[in-house]
């Protein structure tokens, strides 16, 4: 229903309704949030209505953060760019206030974020937030870190550049992302309308996920998230003005969503399958060029070491 109307608010109320009730409420939080937005837009001047979306949407939030183990989370006011110092700041404050979650600390400092007791979208310059997150897990706070670092997302822990996944890394990969990634993602999307690198961030992760379903032939989850990811790629164009480039990603992902539904096309030829072999060979680039930075570092340290060897032979005390 929200494929073929994103307008109509009540659809993705609907939607928040079915996440609840499936216990997935980062996921209701952001369809709810959707749906207070999309109620705004379309003219719905319904104080008690507006109202009661917003306690909803704090409810989905507040019971996603009570159910969360593996992170806490921090929500401080916020309204200019955010600098270095602003992040080291905002560490320091984490730590104090949950010392159980300090092995990987990350400040979401690409966009702001909206709460429900303050959203107001008919504002000209809502009350913003930026969000830090403690995580219990170092190496997810590190992926976090580097996902939220590039202009296309992709979940690129394969490191062989020219084989596929086996059936085995798939269902490694598929446990990682799955149960460790995308529901802390999920949560950072619960309060956050627009993306700022990609438009279509968030999405393409999924589908990426999907893939790894179809890899194993779970082919019902396959599907549902699919039709997730599709959902939302409708509900887009209302959220936040699309460039050029971001209609054309838009409709490939929505066109290659469809074929993969219908069964048309190999899934390797899929745009969200492109961006991550794009992605696996950004993190070989970088591998190579931190392993060449390192060698270049002990050899000048090890010339160094030379030639004060040299000069002392020459000029003994």
């Amino acid at each position: 229903s929200i494929i073929l109307n994103p307008a109509y608010f009540r659809n993705h109320l609907r939607q928040a309704a079915v996440f609840r009730c499936l216990e997935r409420y980062s996921e209701a939080a952001r369809s709810t949030m959707v749906a207070d937005y999309i109620y705004c837009l379309s003219g719905g001047r319904e104080q008690q209505t507006s109202k009661l979306i917003k306690l909803y949407w704090q409810a989905m939030i507040e019971e996603a953060i009570t159910r969360a183990e593996c992170f806490s989370v921090m929500y401080t006011p916020f309204a200019t760019k955010i600098k270095a110092e602003n992040i080291d700041k905002l560490k320091e404050a984490f730590t104090k206030k949950h010392p159980d979650y300090v092995e990987y600390i990350y400040t979401d400092s690409h966009g702001l974020h909206t709460l429900p007791q303050t959203a107001d979208w008919s504002s000209p310059s809502p009350q913003s937030y930026l969000l830090t997150l403690g995580l219990r897990n170092k190496e997810v706070g590190k992926f976090l870190e580097k996902m939220s670092s590039r202009k296309l997302p992709s979940f690129s822990e394969h490191k062989d550049l020219f084989s596929p996944l086996t059936k085995e890394e798939a269902g490694r990969h598929l446990e990682t992302i799955g149960k460790r990634i995308l529901p802390i993602m999920d949560f950072i999307r619960g309060t956050k309308l627009t993306e700022s690198f990609c438009a279509c961030s968030g999405i393409i992760e999924k589908l990426q996920h999907a893939s790894l379903l179809g890899r194993l032939q779970r082919v019902k989850e396959q599907t549902q998230v699919i039709n997730q990811a599709m959902a939302e790629l409708a509900t887009l164009p209302y959220l936040q003005d699309i460039s050029q480039q971001d209609a054309e990603l838009l409709q490939s992902l929505m066109a290659d969503a469809t074929d993969t539904l219908e069964g048309r096309k190999s899934d390797k030829e899929r745009v969200w399958n492109k961006i991550q072999k794009v992605g696996i060979i950004e993190d070989f680039l970088y591998q190579l060029e931190d392993s060449f930075l390192k060698t270049k570092k002990l050899r000048t340290a090890r010339r160094q070491k030379m030639k004060m060897k040299r000069l002392q032979s020459e000029h003994p005390c």
